[in-house]
């Protein structure tokens, strides 16, 4: 069973493949986006996070998913020496750069607790896996050509069920921001992709490492259980030494 929706700015594909399975199944992972949507989006007047950043909620307050996204975000602050920062150059807080792939993890962790071990979570480019897919292979997953995005130039051939994640400005433009120095405009890279134990993982430290510039692949090769595939302006690719383990 397999459906996409527009959740969070972007689309989200949920696949299981697993006997027996009921729509609902599908509909609780989609009702768990939206309401992630609901308590981080920076467009929604209403959300958590911009009730947050208007000063209408003491952080004594905060949910326990908010709590928990903090912390996270200071704990890959410091991991990734201030080049992770959920604090913008105005004072406000947009933790987007580590909800999605926590709530991606977090949505697969509730399949696998409901029983279920064969599907594909895909939100925005940003997958994890489980199990096999629809006839019994590994999942692969492309990685498009930024400068050509109907392309597929690499196939990741996900037998271990890492997660995948991708950052970039091809797509959405420039979103992501250098918080040691504001006037960096990041214009060197156009997509970084990293493989990472989970999909929680690779997301917050894809972000981290775009914002980086080109040394960005250099920091993920430095990182234990991670790979990750850079492509530069002039569409020139650089990757982690380990990386081609997981080609096809």
């Amino acid at each position: 069973m397999k459906d996409t929706r527009l959740i969070m700015g972007m689309p989200i594909t949920v696949e299981i493949v697993d006997l027996h399975v009921e729509n609902q199944v599908l509909e609780s992972v989609f009702n768990y986006f939206t309401y992630i949507d609901e308590k981080f989006s920076t467009y929604k007047e209403t959300s958590e996070i911009m009730k947050i950043n208007r000063g209408e909620i003491n952080e004594n307050d905060y949910s326990e998913d908010m709590k928990e996204i903090f912390q996270l975000a200071e704990k890959t602050k410091i991991e990734t020496n201030n080049f992770f920062n959920i604090k913008k150059p105005d004072g406000s807080y947009d933790p987007s750069g580590i909800v999605k792939g926590w709530a991606i993890q977090k949505a697969s962790d509730n399949l696998k607790n409901n029983g279920y071990n064969n599907f594909c979570l895909d939100a925005g480019g940003d997958i994890q896996t489980s199990g096999k897919n629809s006839k019994g292979e590994p999942w692969t997953i492309g990685i498009r050509n930024p400068l050509n995005t109907n392309e597929i130039i690499k196939i990741i051939n996900n037998k271990n069920n890492k997660g995948i994640a991708t950052s970039g400005t091809y797509i959405r433009g420039n979103h992501i921001y250098n918080p040691n120095n504001k006037d960096d405009i990041l214009s060197e890279v156009l997509s970084l992709t990293v493989i990472g134990p989970n999909i929680y993982e690779a997301d917050r430290f894809a972000t981290a490492a775009f914002a980086m510039g080109k040394d960005g692949i250099y920091f993920i090769d430095k990182l234990v259980g991670f790979e990750g595939y850079m492509i530069d302006t002039k569409g020139i690719a650089t990757m982690t030494r380990g990386f081609e383990e997981y080609t096809q």
